[in-house]
């Protein structure tokens, strides 16, 4: 019997957890700072792009068995730094369901007084808020909010302890890539709605088509399909906006293959149009 509910996510979980046993390693076996060092800017791109697999994760769960599901939170946690339940709060729970609402969007890309942000503001605001929205999320779902208290408690004790028995390999290979990598969520997300005010859910998201990309991120430029049927899995999304294209328009597709690797810059608002 099979452990995983899909079979597609056998290869990213591979990579998932085999860069967290490098990362052990590393941390056990390297003595040099440089080293550190060098690992870390080297990491610093495949730690970002598992940011897009730990979302899809708590959105469909990996795993039939809840252990090993809270065990892959866990190594996901050391490389984003978001772990069990946080994004299922911050963004399942909060930021699908108002994405169409910048006064309670948990990734809002408007200020307070309706102005746009732009894309430096807006990461700093979505990365030191994610804790703080999640929890406030979890105020409706006390369940889900203890265990994300909890196992976040777990994250953050382990890394202290890692971190105290040996301070630079600590805050090399966890602490900073976790700070960098949340910090790189809120930036490439940035592009995915930005500037698109609109009430209709097929005209509130860009997407990005290349192969590439999608490869990389498990189909995330399929973007008003995940927000359609965000329990979808993440396999299937070609499928599913194969079935509602029609609906698009067209200025909503990005070209480019790092459009939302590398945010366009462009000025939100409503006359923001994608990169050509």
């Amino acid at each position: 019997m099979s452990l995983f509910k899909y079979p597609e996510d056998r290869l990213p979980i591979l990579i998932a957890v085999g860069m967290t046993a490098l990362d052990f390693a590393v941390y056990a076996t390297v003595q040099s700072p440089l080293w550190f060092v060098a690992y870390w800017l080297l990491m610093l791109t495949p730690k970002g792009v598992l940011c897009a697999w730990n979302h899809h994760h708590q959105h469909v769960a990996t795993f039939k068995f809840t252990v090993l599901n809270r065990l892959l939170e866990q190594s996901y946690a050391l490389h984003t730094g978001m772990g069990t339940n946080a994004w299922l709060l911050h963004h399942v729970l909060g930021h699908h369901q108002n994405f169409l609402d910048q006064e309670k969007d948990e990734s809002r890309w408007k200020r307070r007084d309706g102005t746009p942000m732009g894309v430096l503001e807006y990461t700093f605001n979505v990365a030191l808020t994610a804790y703080p929205r999640a929890y406030r999320v979890g105020k409706r779902f006390p369940a889900h909010q203890r265990r994300f208290v909890a196992y976040t408690a777990v994250t953050f004790a382990l890394v202290a302890t890692l971190v105290a028995l040996k301070p630079f390999a600590g805050f090399m290979l966890f602490v900073l890539p976790m700070i960098c990598s949340l910090l790189y969520t809120a930036w490439v997300t940035y592009d995915h709605h930005a500037g698109l005010d609109s009430e209709d859910p097929f005209q509130a998201s860009f997407n990005n088509l290349n192969p590439s990309f999608n490869r990389l991120t498990g189909n995330l430029g399929y973007h008003t399909a995940h927000h359609h049927r965000q329990g979808v899995h993440w396999s299937k999304l070609p499928e599913l906006h194969a079935r509602i294209e029609h609906k698009i328009p067209q200025h909503l597709y990005r070209k480019s293959t790092y459009a939302d690797f590398l945010p366009s810059g462009h000025q939100a608002g409503p006359a923001a149009s994608p990169e050509a």
